[in-house]
């Protein structure tokens, strides 16, 4: 990164443009690196165009940036979850006029439960014909690369919860892709996990340097026509977000959206990027050669990759270990490939997951993520009362395992039927904590 800085810095054709506003879709040389990048990494049918893409400053701002441009409070009916969700993505809905319009639905080992979806989508479109009537009428002077939608399908596709197979049919994502077709609907994929897989045997080699599944965003620029077919808008209902922040460092604060060419120019034109121009202008030129040089790749495929990598194994036989034998398990166990930061375990029936990660902190010192903060404000029919997420990001693995020994040793007691005590609290005080 300091390279890539004096680089940019150094020379007045790099630097003096990233001094400035930028244009409202981002630093063009990174939308052009962008783009050769993500062919190269995810094989589409086609190359990925800059125009495709609008640089952000990450999936987090972006999202606010959709928000702004493609919906109105008034006409979109419904924010819809692949549950369990990413926790931090609720507020960005609430503060955009979307409290109270949030719904989950529930996931299995395919994705998103396409029955479910289909039902709330349908109950939604019987909805409030007088606010779309409103809508109509109050839109129309807008900007005409502005277009709301009827409902917004907020997913996140963790890598720990990858297709155990290449060859294996897509087609819960082909039918996500053509429901959010018939209801209006634009699908928001978080793809920031993708770079970061690796096989779940630890004997196979470490790594791939190629995606292994397509994205939605793919599959509906391609599907029947994609998003110039015949009767639609040329928007698409697809977008991907991506971000520098799981694979460089969350500090950089860049990113982008990729969708159909209008549907980018759109996300470009949010009140914000128009008036400052678009965000991490200076940053990018940094990332323009990072990624143009293939450095960051070299970073991603020989060094993160394989730490991530030995740390999920390491954590893995910590739970088999330690906490399977007391019944925890362990979701899709005939995953092949796997990935991502995190890991998603359900307790026995018995054990309530806040209680135990409250027991987890006060007793073992050990901070664990309960399923219920996964759960979609609001709607109480997807809920994770016995679930748990732990990281293995940012860890060491000794510290890792005694920290999996620490859980089973509170779980142990739990199953026993022990009230948490002094002793266990006190004892609890002197241990290091993780």
């Amino acid at each position: 990164m300091a390279e890539a800085a004096q680089k940019a810095l150094a020379d007045p054709s790099i630097a003096f443009p990233g001094m400035l506003y930028g244009p409202d879709e981002g630093y063009c040389p990174l939308r052009e690196t962008l783009g050769l990048w993500l062919t190269s990494f995810y094989r589409p049918e086609k190359p990925v165009s800059k125009e495709r893409i609008t640089i952000t400053g990450g999936a987090s701002q972006n999202l606010g940036c959709l928000l702004q441009v493609f919906t109105d409070p008034a006409y979109t009916r419904d924010v819809l979850f692949a549950a369990p969700a990413y926790m931090l993505a609720f507020r960005i809905f609430e503060d955009n006029g979307f409290a109270g319009k949030m719904k989950a639905v529930p996931e299995d080992d395919d994705g998103m439960d396409m029955c479910a979806l289909r039902k709330v989508l349908e109950e939604s479109e019987g909805r409030t014909p007088e606010a779309e009537r409103y809508v109509q009428w109050l839109s129309v002077d807008r900007n005409p690369v502005i277009q709301a939608l009827k409902a917004i399908l907020k997913i996140l596709p963790p890598c720990d919860l990858l297709r155990t197979d290449i060859f294996e049919p897509i087609l819960p994502e082909i039918e996500l892709v053509k429901l959010a077709r018939e209801f209006d609907a634009l699908v928001v994929s978080d793809d920031v996990y993708d770079f970061l897989q690796w096989p779940s045997d630890s004997n196979v080699p470490t790594g791939s340097t190629k995606a292994l599944w397509p994205r939605i965003v793919d599959i509906d620029r391609f599907l029947d026509g994609g998003a110039e077919r015949s009767g639609a808008d040329g928007f698409g209902n697809a977008t991907s977000s991506g971000s520098f922040s799981k694979i460089c460092g969350p500090g950089i604060r860049v990113g982008w959206s990729e969708g159909s060419a209008k549907f980018a120019y759109g996300v470009s034109q949010a009140g914000t990027s128009c008036s400052g121009g678009a965000p991490s202008q200076l940053t990018s030129t940094y990332m323009n050669i990072l990624v143009k040089e293939g450095t960051l790749s070299t970073h991603i495929f020989e060094i993160l990759q394989p730490a991530y990598a030995a740390r999920y194994k390491t954590l893995m036989s910590a739970i088999e270990r330690y906490l399977c034998p007391l019944g925890v398990k362990l979701p899709q166990s005939r995953r092949n490939v796997v990935g991502g930061y995190f890991l998603w375990l359900t307790l026995p029936n018995s054990i309530n997951a806040d209680s135990f990660a409250e027991r987890c902190q006060s007793e073992a010192r050990v901070i664990v993520a309960p399923g219920s903060i996964f759960e979609v404000p609001g709607d109480s029919s997807v809920k994770f009362d016995h679930c748990i997420r732990l990281t293995f990001s940012w860890i060491d693995k000794d510290l890792m395992v005694e920290a999996v020994k620490r859980i089973g040793g509170v779980l142990e007691r739990c199953l026993k039927g022990e009230v948490a005590t002094m002793d266990h609290k006190q004892r609890g005080k002197t241990d290091k904590p993780f």
